[in-house]
């Protein structure tokens, strides 16, 4: 009885979201001489459309206000300056969709099976698909910005030499990026960003500044920070001041290679510990079964 009365639940309540007209009103189109059911939009529809009203609303609430914001500064991140709010409510919109669905499927399930333990599935389905985009989200931003620092140490290097061998800082700059074109690397984008804003005519320090804000990372920003304050002076006065700030980043860069080898070992805990109760239950087994 109670998963019948939350599956019913859960149902008007995404019908009342949806609109019983919206439904009428599609069903009715696709029903119709000619319509084909591929040239709707299923996701807006369904997802997208009725679950924004729900994100619009709690938004105006100050802590879903704040996740929101979270989560559209971790998507700028990832996917540039041109990302919007409406975007980001989209996204966030389809993933509470997704797990409202999953909630009121498994509540269906749960009472044609009798089975109440599919109605905690349900929710632990519903945390999980309504907040993966923003965990997903944070876990790349991380992964991008251990990507950053891990690859300046070398991109200073070279361009430390270039500099040293006499080449002008923006000279230098741009010829760091050769053999780096079309690169995926998070550095290497926001590199070849810089480089093509110059190329274009903009100043090497707007350039510059640009880098710092695409890459959002404390030790990107250090880094333009000494390149603005030195690539006047550039010689041995920018290469002593570049090498210093390198020494730091080579330990983050070390420091970094470290957690993820910690990281890799503790997931292999318990891949380990399946296999030695599985080899336990095998040695045994045998033993069990000639004693019985």
């Amino acid at each position: 009885m109670i998963s019948l009365l939350v599956a019913a639940g859960w149902t008007a309540g995404f019908v009342y979201l949806v609109g019983v007209s919206a439904l009428w009103k599609h069903a009715r189109l696709i029903t119709s001489k000619g319509s084909k059911a591929g040239h709707f939009d299923w996701k807006a529809l369904l997802l997208e459309a009725p679950f924004l009203k729900v994100i619009e609303y709690a938004a105006r609430w100050e802590s879903p206000g704040l996740f929101l914001n979270g989560y559209h500064t971790r998507l700028i991140i990832l996917r540039g300056d041109r990302w919007t709010m409406d975007r980001t409510k989209q996204e966030a919109a389809a993933g509470l969709g997704m797990g409202y669905l999953a909630m009121a499927g498994c509540a269906w399930l749960s009472w044609v099976s009798g089975e109440l333990p599919l109605l905690a599935a349900g929710g632990l389905a519903f945390a999980g698909l309504a907040f993966r985009g923003y965990s997903d989200a944070g876990k790349r931003v991380k992964q991008r910005k251990q990507a950053i620092i891990a690859a300046m140490p070398d991109r200073m290097s070279k361009l430390m030499l270039l500099v040293g061998a006499g080449e002008t800082v923006q000279g230098a700059f741009i010829r760091c990026l050769e053999g780096k074109e079309g690169s995926n690397h998070p550095l290497d984008r926001e590199w070849q960003a810089a480089v093509a804003a110059m190329r274009n005519g903009q100043s090497f320090s707007g350039a510059i500044e640009q880098f710092n804000r695409s890459c959002a990372v404390q030790e990107a920003s250090i880094f333009t920070t000494v390149m603005l304050l030195n690539y006047r002076k550039g010689g041995e006065q920018f290469v002593l001041s570049v090498r210093e700030l390198s020494y730091s980043l080579w330990e983050k860069r070390k420091e970094i290679a470290r957690t993820k080898g910690e990281e890799a070992s503790s997931k292999l805990v318990f891949p380990l510990v399946g296999i030695m109760f599985i080899l336990m239950i095998l040695v045994a087994a045998p033993a069990v079964l000639m004693m019985s």
